[in-house]
């Protein structure tokens, strides 16, 4: 039987990480982009200052957990092409990563400039939610959380 409390077992699982890591930018974006409408619909500034440190977070928690994908991929199947699921995974994950980037840009750069964010965010804000979304739900496929039966 495998010790749970073992540094190696629990350190050098060959996907064990990523499993771990990805629910910290997921829930920190999907929290932010609350914060923003919340923000934008009550014109309360503190809202929107929330939502910035929590899109700040987010986009960085999306650095190990793409890299730990990477890596699951290459250990776990050992680099073999991607096909289905995993390969809509992967693509999914680096387009949602990208878009929570782009979001965290458009904050920072309004909050730098001293300017009213632009409205065009929100539409934004949402479709990154979405491939968020849809990107943990194939993963949900993908560890067996979501599997059928």
């Amino acid at each position: 039987m495998v010790n749970p409390f073992d540094p190696q077992t629990v350190l050098l699982a060959k996907h064990a990480q990523h499993v771990v890591l990805v629910h910290f930018p997921i829930a920190l974006f999907l929290t932010a982009v609350g914060f923003d409408f919340a923000a934008q619909w009550t014109k309360k500034p503190v809202l929107a200052t929330v939502a910035r440190y929590n899109l700040t977070i987010a986009a960085v928690a999306t650095v190990p957990v793409v890299v730990t994908g990477l890596l699951a991929w290459q250990w776990q199947l050992e680099g073999h092409k991607l096909k289905g699921i995993l390969l809509q995974h992967l693509v999914l994950g680096v387009v949602s990563s990208c878009l929570i980037w782009l979001v965290w840009w458009m904050h920072f750069r309004g909050s730098r400039k001293a300017e009213s964010l632009p409205k065009y965010r929100l539409p934004i804000e949402l479709v990154a939610a979405l491939a968020v979304a849809v990107t943990a739900h194939l993963g949900g496929f993908l560890s067996g959380v979501n599997a059928p039966g």
